[in-house]
């Protein structure tokens, strides 16, 4: 009797064991994620003149991007081994956009949607 009540208690205890290691292990992967991000976002800020307004992917290597350099608008083309500059594009031309909903979406609204969808799915089988 003292063993079996001894052995669930072990196993209680190596399950909770497991479980705040990979919460710990989730936390440490959470910050460095964070972290990395911050740096990178660091490094945007100091090319304060040069910034990617818009990409548009044409195939798996190719893009076509406008690019704020200075005062300028360039639509340049992106491939594997090479960047082409293809026009300079008028100020006025220019549609820049919205930048007021920077960041990521709210998971909530994005996992409602997805929610909805399932539900739709399943009503339609």
């Amino acid at each position: 009797m003292l063993l079996t009540v001894s052995g669930s208690m072990d196993s209680f205890l190596q399950l909770c064991t497991v479980l705040f290691i990979f919460v710990f292990v989730l936390a440490v992967t959470w910050f460095a994620t964070r972290w990395i991000a911050n740096i990178q976002n660091g490094q945007n800020i100091h090319g304060a003149n040069i910034e990617v307004v818009e990409t548009y992917r044409l195939t798996a290597n190719k893009y076509i991007q406008i690019v704020r350099a200075g005062e300028k608008y360039l639509a340049i083309a992106v491939c594997k081994d090479t960047v082409t500059m293809l026009a300079e594009i008028p100020d006025g031309q220019i549609r820049l956009p919205d930048k007021t909903g920077g960041g990521m979406p709210d998971f909530k609204k994005v996992f409602e949607m997805a929610r909805r969808k399932d539900d739709n799915r399943k009503n339609e089988e």
